[in-house]
């Protein structure tokens, strides 16, 4: 088989190898073959087809044995990829036993092949999904639980707000990806199911056997038997497209914290370092986030395509005039954009560089002000809020305008001292007394990952 000419270049920074393949050329024409071998075991079966003709089409069903590159250009005018990869395993068939020939495709029409090929290939990619998924939440759940201690500034609006974790930080992402797990769990019978109607889905062609051939055609292939055809109702493809768009969006995320955690000014967690890795063309000292741009790049495209998908799903009729078309490069497209994601989501996970003494620093960066909120509380059941909130204000702009430490400002303060010792003012403003829940967190969110994991 030979294989045409890819523009390959960026493939291995947005694409994991393994899901690449899924969606090679030879991976394709794999799943259509396979469509063509179990459906003759199956009409077999219910005595529409020769025993004997069943193992010359099953040798026939090898990708190997097929020219890519002219089967693609027979696509050009044939208008799939069935019809043309049809009549060259009808030709490989008849070289070797004429008469199994007219039993090739028996009572299926070219979306039959194409849609269950798609679906044995989406298994295929719905494994490797759900494997890279919860070895990154394996990952994310360590770090969470290591991290969990570790305070750091949290930021609103981009700027400094009131303390935080880092383990409260992962743990937000392993949240959403236990949640995205559950949701594939929830899909996989509603996707992995046959798609066997013929020519506009009454299966006519087949008259009193067609239920029993789709029956054995389902168990054959290990797919689900759905009511009746979906040729035209795409729900089930498009479900799959949205949740991976939501996985490559919470990938996103992650890569945005990551590189902004990464700048210079911030400088609390880095990706891992390798020989070459985030370097510059022309700035020796350059450590790109380069992993994090793959997450942010993903969660970047996948909408768009997911939104191709949406936009295809009003197809005409029984059998759809371009709409169809629309998908067959954008779902397998959406899932190599986030094998992509999560391999580089692995490996910024697995490795990352926690600088705690600068978070430390970053903390204090404002001097004291990320804390103020802490006073106002106590102040808030002593003054009254209104009060105790008007209070503060005045010493944090106070402590802005004669860059002074807060502590150093509320402790000159006679309506402070008032109420509060000097370990009072000392504990409320130590960051490590002000992460809240943050350690609960993390446990509940590990607890649910690992309830899924069991």
């Amino acid at each position: 088989m030979t294989h045409r000419a890819d523009n390959q270049l960026f493939d291995a920074y947005f694409t994991a190898p393994a899901m690449r393949e899924v969606f090679s050329d030879r991976g394709r024409l794999q799943g259509m073959l396979d469509f063509e071998a179990a459906l003759a075991r199956a009409e077999a079966s219910a005595g529409l087809v020769p025993h004997s003709a069943v193992p010359a089409i099953e040798a026939a069903c090898k990708a190997e044995r097929y020219d890519a590159r002219a089967l693609a250009d027979a696509i050009a005018t044939a208008g799939n990829s069935a019809i043309p990869l049809v009549k060259a395993l009808g030709k490989v068939v008849a070289s070797g036993v004429p008469e199994a020939e007219r039993y090739v495709h028996l009572g299926a029409t070219s979306q039959d092949a194409m849609d269950t090929g798609l679906v044995l290939q989406l298994r295929d990619a719905l494994e490797l999904v759900e494997a890279d998924l919860a070895k990154l939440a394996d990952t994310l759940a360590q770090q969470a639980l290591q991290h969990a201690d570790t305070p750091m500034v949290g930021r609103t609006w981009l700027q400094h707000a009131t303390p935080v974790t880092l383990g409260m930080k992962l743990a937000g992402v392993l949240g959403a990806l236990t949640r995205h797990r559950q949701r594939l769990q929830e899909l996989r019978p509603r996707l992995l199911c046959l798609q066997f109607g013929g020519a506009s889905g009454s299966l006519a062609a087949l008259g009193s056997k067609a239920l029993p051939v789709a029956e054995a055609l389902a168990e054959q292939l290990k797919l689900s038997l759905p009511e009746q055809p979906w040729h035209t109702h795409r729900d089930r493809l498009v479900e799959f497209a949205a949740v991976l768009g939501l996985v490559a969006g919470s990938l996103g995320k992650f890569g945005r914290d990551v590189s902004l955690l990464m700048q210079t000014e911030a400088g609390e967690v880095f990706e891992p370092s390798a020989p070459g890795k985030g370097g510059s063309s022309t700035m020796p000292h350059k450590r790109n986030p380069v992993g994090a741009a793959v997450l942010i790049g993903a969660a970047t495209r996948v909408p768009g395509l997911v939104s191709t998908l949406f936009s295809a799903m009003p197809q005409e009729h029984e059998r759809s005039l371009g709409l169809w078309h629309a998908e067959w490069e954008t779902l397998p497209e959406i899932c190599c954009l986030v094998s992509g994601a999560l391999r580089q989501a692995q490996v910024i996970a697995e490795g990352m560089e926690v600088d705690a003494e600068r978070m430390r620093r970053n903390l204090d960066l404002t001097q004291g002000l990320v804390l103020a909120e802490a006073v106002s509380i106590v102040l808030a059941q002593r003054l009254g809020r209104d009060r105790a909130h008007h209070l503060l204000e005045q010493c944090c702009q106070r402590a802005v305008a004669e860059q002074r430490h807060l502590r150093a400002v509320l402790g000159d303060e006679p309506q402070v001292s008032a109420e509060l010792s000097a370990d009072e003012l000392d504990r409320l403003l130590d960051p490590a007394h002000y992460l809240g829940q943050a350690r609960v967190w993390v446990a509940r969110a590990v607890a649910e990952h690992q309830r899924l994991t069991a």
